[in-house]
């Protein structure tokens, strides 16, 4: 189903970007250096130590980014930035943000020095116009962003920015914003949704917190279910996911780390395909389970 179709069947009208969204986008559009339509990923990024440790999950990611084109810059929609309002990292260098607690001195050290892009945090902000993006000077790179692209680019050479997720709009809302930000894909930026689908930390089986391929009934079920969604391009039952029973909400007690997966999809264009990776339950009620879309 297509955007336009999937919308109608929800009586639900788009997000309209007002003149400067659409400047913005014709401005994108006739830049000189025109480069092939880059794929959109979602990455599960599970615990922060996998920013240090080898497994089959950075594997994965590793593999995976063996085979995308070269991006100018990266736009990372991360679940550790939830905000009211929606935000973008504006600064030059953005700081690494240790925002967690427990883990080794070894996980604290870790840095991941990739330049900002002003330039690509003020496209950003006028293509979702008339919305108003606060250009954001503080943030930097959480976890959910660079635990995961420092396996995808080790080198910290391609620039990053992360925009928030505002925590009081609902998922329908996140998927049409998502849309708005497509013409970014045509000029080079991978677009990185981070976070986990199955995500339910207050039932973690902390006894076998590394036992892989593990999952609790009601965790197996809303895997099938929302992987099924994601592949056959369901998006009218991811977007109303709490309508989808008791499954899928354990599976998604709080939308911060469903709702990366929302924008990755809402990215998705007509004929494209989408594909799974690092598709493994782990601790009874977590997935690592990652996406590609194109």
């Amino acid at each position: 189903m297509d955007r336009k179709t999937f919308l109608q069947s929800l009586g639900l009208g788009t997000l309209m970007a007002g003149a400067a969204g659409l400047s913005a986008l014709e401005k994108i559009a006739d830049r000189s250096g025109r480069t092939d339509r880059m794929p959109v990923l979602f990455l599960g990024h599970g615990s922060p130590m996998n920013a240090i440790e080898e497994n089959e999950f950075v594997r994965g990611f590793r593999a995976e980014a063996s085979r995308l084109p070269e991006p100018k810059a990266i736009l990372c929609v991360s679940a550790h930035w939830y905000t009211r309002g929606t935000k973008v990292t504006a600064m030059d260098m953005p700081r690494t943000i240790h925002d967690f607690g427990g883990f080794p001195q070894e996980l604290y050290q870790v840095s991941y020095p990739a330049p900002g892009s002003p330039s690509l945090a003020g496209t950003t902000a006028e293509l979702l116009s008339p919305l108003l993006v606060e250009q954001d000077h503080s943030w930097g790179l959480d976890h959910g962003a660079w635990s995961v692209i420092k396996h995808l680019y080790p080198q910290a050479n391609v620039p990053v920015i992360q925009m928030s997720i505002d925590y009081t709009r609902d998922a329908l809302y996140h998927y049409e914003l998502a849309g708005r930000l497509s013409a970014l894909r045509e000029k080079g930026i991978l677009i990185i949704g981070s976070g986990n689908i199955v995500h339910n930390l207050g039932l973690v089986d902390w006894a076998n917190l590394d036992r892989t391929g593990y999952g609790y009934d009601w965790a197996m079920e809303a895997r099938e279910k929302i992987n099924n969604w994601v592949t056959e391009g369901d998006f009218n039952s991811l977007i109303r996911y709490r309508e989808q029973g008791k499954a899928i909400n354990l599976a998604v007690p709080s939308p911060d780390h469903f709702l990366p997966l929302v924008y990755t999809l809402g990215l998705k264009k007509g004929g494209e395909q989408v594909s799974l990776f690092n598709d493994v339950l782990l601790a009874g009620s977590l997935s690592m389970t990652s996406v590609r879309v194109g």
